[in-house]
């Protein structure tokens, strides 16, 4: 396949948790069944992903145990800031992405672990601001749940919050003057003073920016709020489609809102998931994702996929579709759920629908280094991503296998970098360094 960029260039983050986003990667032979606890599977992560000059790693994080974990373990267990923070140590260049929750923190303490983060790592942070459900999670901060309307309004003041301490430091406020004994210009140090709906926050921050400003904002999700928020203040988003023209549509939202919001139209860079089995040939793809299918626990995922649909699993039997007078509900499934409510409609059977995905809605490519290049390809030259945030099936051996094998592939075809040209996110996802000079007040804009 040629290329025609355009000038554009095409992004790759890695999105690794546990043993591999597929159910049975945990019993994969090599995997270490405890890598959800473990920090030193994580740094050769990031090292293979440095290696391999991709852009950046993301790490999800669900504040608690969201689900049982008799057949299938924790995704993540380890809280994402200290893992970036080690990952900082061990590399040079690569961004470095964390998520935490605007629903159950307080703006201050994110703002400041993240850009203590910024400085640690010169620069290569990134904030994955997400709101967080579920009466697991939710049950560990609160006593009720909050609803989806307040978690979002909560979220947009909680950002702006944020960005605002992020720019309470200008520039050139830090002196560290030995000969005159000037330590900082405290004019160019400027308290917040929010007094919002959910917060109130005097500010200043108490950190100086670090190389690239401040860290680079993410948000996460499939839903029109988070849609919104992205226009409104993201720069990058990961998310999940599955075919061209979902993620056509997708991104048409976003960057109309961010016009709207008198934005750049391509402010935010758009990164789905991508999930990768990687072969040498297209056989030897197929045979590992088979292996991988018969390794999975059926109960676990069972009760997964009735999670999402909303059903209860005691309802669904592997080998029979769900039974049609449940299918009614499926109608009103949004998010991350829909592709599997669609198969669901269409009369798929338990086993299919969680062997094709899911709920979990992303892309999955399977096959020889070619074949993935030529799907990765084919969406970035439509214009419709700018890049993937990669879900290897295993991940001690499925990442490698994609940075020395995929990689190489999307050099040949001038589709991807080989070496890195700056050494911030910012420079690597091509996006400006912020006006910290003069904070504008978004808090109060909200």
């Amino acid at each position: 396949m040629s290329s025609d960029l355009g000038g554009r260039e095409l992004h790759l983050s890695v999105h690794p948790v546990a043993a591999g986003h597929h159910p049975g990667a945990w019993r994969w032979p090599g995997a270490d069944p405890l890598a959800f606890s473990r920090i030193e599977g994580y740094l050769e992560v990031a090292q293979v992903a440095e290696r391999g000059r991709l852009d950046s790693i993301f790490l999800a994080d669900v504040p608690g145990l969201h689900a049982d974990i008799d057949d299938y373990p924790q995704l993540n267990g380890l809280e994402p800031t200290l893992i970036l923070t080690a990952m900082a140590v061990v590399t040079e260049r690569i961004g470095l992405v964390g998520t935490a929750s605007t629903t159950f923190n307080e703006p201050f303490n994110i703002a400041r672990r993240f850009r203590a983060l910024d400085l640690i790592s010169h620069g290569r942070a990134g904030w994955n601001a997400v709101t967080t459900s579920g009466p697991r999670v939710a049950g560990n901060f609160v006593a009720d749940e909050p609803s989806s309307r307040a978690r979002y309004a909560k979220a947009e003041e909680f950002v702006a919050i944020v960005l605002d301490l992020w720019r309470s430091w200008a520039p050139d406020a830090l002196a560290a003057d030995v000969a005159s004994g000037l330590y900082a210009d405290m004019s160019r140090i400027r308290p917040i003073d929010h007094h919002g709906e959910f917060f109130s926050v005097r500010g200043p921050l108490s950190l100086p920016p670090s190389e690239q400003g401040y860290p680079v904002l993410y948000h996460a999700g499939v839903s029109d709020d988070v849609r919104t928020l992205t226009a409104r203040t993201g720069e990058a988003m990961f998310t999940a489609v599955v075919d061209i023209d979902t993620a056509r549509a997708e991104l048409d939202v976003v960057r109309s809102r961010a016009v709207a919001f008198g934005r750049p139209a391509d402010a935010v860079r758009f990164l789905p998931g991508l999930v990768t089995s990687v072969g040498g040939t297209e056989r030897e793809a197929l045979e590992r994702r088979q292996a991988l299918d018969e390794l999975s626990g059926t109960r676990g995922a069972v009760r997964g996929l009735a999670a999402q649909l909303g059903l209860n699993p005691d309802d669904l039997e592997l080998d029979r579709p769900v039974p049609p007078a449940l299918r009614g509900r499926l109608h009103a499934v949004r998010g991350h759920a829909r592709p599997a409510a669609r198969r669901a409609l269409e009369g798929q059977t338990v086993r299919d629908i969680i062997r094709r995905g899911g709920g979990g809605g992303h892309v999955v490519a399977v096959g020889d280094p070619e074949q993935i290049a030529d799907l990765i390809q084919t969406w970035f030259t439509a214009g419709v991503v700018d890049g993937f945030t990669l879900m290897p099936d295993v991940t001690f051996d499925g990442l490698p296998a994609f940075v020395d094998h995929v990689v190489p592939v999307l050099r040949r075809r001038g589709l991807f970098r080989s070496e890195y040209r700056g050494r911030t996110l910012r420079e690597h996802y091509g996006l400006p360094i912020p006006d910290v000079a003069t904070r504008r007040p978004l808090a109060k804009a909200l």
